[in-house]
């Protein structure tokens, strides 16, 4: 095996070991972002926990942030929360996720 064979798994490798990085930290940040918005509907109990696990399925069901935004957008309307904010809660969010997951591997 050359040396140029060794650095392209090596880059293979970081980028595998990134993407499940970002997938993990994307579960959880939308697991946060469930947290969040159910206090912020004044869900409680198995209520909240129930909203905040759904915003973690539905978020694997359709890839991407987007439909969460949308989700969440109508739902917290009625309380005044702007897309903009929930936007801005969701990278605060992921970043949080981010952390906790780098300091549990």
């Amino acid at each position: 095996m050359t040396t140029f064979d060794k650095r392209e798994q090596g880059f293979e490798k970081k980028f595998t070991i990134d993407e499940e990085l970002r997938f993990k930290a994307t579960a959880r940040r939308n697991r946060l972002l469930g947290d969040w918005a159910a206090a912020q509907l004044g869900l409680t109990g198995d209520a909240a926990t129930a909203y905040a696990k759904n915003m973690v399925t539905d978020d694997l069901a359709r890839a991407g942030g987007g439909d969460i935004l949308h989700h969440l957008s109508k739902d917290l309307a009625q309380k005044g929360i702007s897309e903009e904010q929930i936007h801005q809660k969701m990278g605060e969010f992921f970043h949080a996720a981010l952390e906790q997951m780098k300091s549990t591997s």
